[in-house]
């Protein structure tokens, strides 16, 4: 077992071209329990989720409300796009993108390279 315990992190986020934010702005963010929480409100409404530790730890420490920092706007953009593919069926639940899709899934941030752009 490691000496280090490795705690979930999760943040929601919404991006509308109407909002009068001009970046994606944090609705939910957690750490342990909470982000549990809010990775299953998420599946349970059929909302897509992404997994990306280091990314979901940054934003988990932003506080409902916040809009994204300019540093992770590529990081969200390439999650967007990676959504752009999700098929949605009538019940509204999605499905991930296959293998051969057009658009390629977003590569992983390290918290190096984030912290370097901050």
């Amino acid at each position: 077992m490691s000496q280090y315990d490795r705690t979930n992190h999760a943040a929601a986020l919404r991006y509308s071209q109407d909002s009068p934010h001009s970046a994606p702005v944090v609705v939910a963010s957690g750490s342990g329990y909470a982000a549990q929480k809010i990775i299953d409100i998420a599946q349970e409404n059929g909302v897509p989720v992404y997994h990306d530790d280091s990314l979901a730890s940054l934003l988990s420490q932003l506080e409902a409300g916040t809009e994204v920092p300019p540093a992770l706007y590529q990081a969200i953009v390439d999650i967007y796009l990676y959504f752009l593919n999700y098929s949605f069926d009538a019940s509204g639940k999605g499905t991930a993108p296959s293998q051969n899709s057009p658009v390629p899934a977003p590569e992983k941030s390290t918290e190096k390279q984030i912290f370097s752009e901050l």
